[in-house]
């Protein structure tokens, strides 16, 4: 029997919650990044010609995704969670408020049909699990739709703080969360044995006077160093002046704003059904690849 690989953990849970907590008194005033999020996911549903009753919204903040849902007409009751008690209190002017972790989805099979998602899974150190959680959760031909971080996010940030550090201590400390790559998704909603998966992209840019307010911002959203190989003293005041310096001589523009960017991933999946839309098997194309090309049709294994 094959072994079960362990999955690393990368995150400090507890200090994602108190993160979390400490942003959900202001989190208005920094939510425009969710809400950009959010009106993408919104977008995707509104081309769906369906109603879902009972729906999960994991990592909801303060429910903000179920207003920008309540003009679609598509949405019955939802649950929001999420691991901070002020968010959960929040949400429930929305539907249900519970809070529990990120990765932990503590609910019945077949419970749901619809699993939503915007802008917290990047927090998650089993992202494939969650996935096959969230999978077990959904009613057959039940929707996850969900948007996440991706990998190209922060990367002026991240090249500022990293090239600062080895500045001034001569080495590199965990800052930034590691995020999905846009081709990993894919074949992460299919190990989790979701159909028709789809998966895009955007990018965001937004521009700051200067690097601290952007590291404002990120607090304020509850985004702030939750790894736990972070380093556990406080760090110098000079790597973050040089991170600043940096960043202004590498990316400021004419007018000295600096740029800092967001990739949002958009991910849409279903439960398999036996309704939905088969590929077709090997060998039972109507018409010949080969034909449409004009061209001669060859075996891969032989070259013949």
């Amino acid at each position: 029997m094959m072994a079960r690989m362990s999955v690393p953990i990368l995150f400090d849970q507890r200090l994602i919650r108190q993160h979390r907590q400490r942003a959900s008194h202001r989190y208005a005033d920094f939510a425009f990044l969710k809400d950009a999020a959010a009106i993408r996911l919104a977008d995707r549903l509104e081309l769906m010609r369906r109603h879902f009753d009972l729906c999960l919204d994991i990592g909801a903040h303060d429910g903000r995704l179920a207003q920008h849902f309540a003009g679609l007409g598509k949405i019955g009751h939802m649950i929001h969670t999420d691991p901070a008690d002020g968010f959960a209190l929040a949400s429930k002017q929305h539907g249900s408020g519970v809070v529990h972790a990120l990765g932990d989805l503590p609910y019945k099979p077949e419970s749901f049909d619809a699993v939503f998602s915007c802008l917290s899974l990047h927090w998650v150190d089993d992202l494939p699990g969650l996935m096959m959680q969230a999978r077990r959760l959904l009613k057959p031909d039940g929707l996850l739709l969900v948007s996440l971080l991706g990998g190209n996010s922060l990367a002026e940030l991240k090249q500022a703080l990293a090239e600062a550090e080895q500045d001034i201590t001569g080495g590199l400390s965990p800052r930034c969360a590691p995020m999905a790559d846009i081709r990993d998704i894919g074949g992460l909603m299919s190990r989790a044995g979701l159909a028709l998966p789809v998966a895009d992209s955007d990018r965001l840019t937004v521009n700051y006077p200067h690097m601290f307010k952007l590291m404002e911002d990120l607090r304020g959203m509850g985004e702030q160093n939750a790894m736990l190989a972070r380093l556990k003293t406080p760090t110098r005041r000079r790597v973050f002046m040089r991170a600043a310096e940096i960043y202004q001589q590498r990316f400021a523009r004419a007018d000295g704003q600096i740029p800092a960017s967001f990739e949002i991933v958009t991910v849409t999946g279903w439960a398999p059904h036996e309704s939905q839309q088969k590929p077709l098997r090997p060998g039972t194309a109507a018409h010949r690849l080969a034909s449409a090309l004009e061209s001669d049709e060859k075996d891969p294994e032989t070259g013949a």
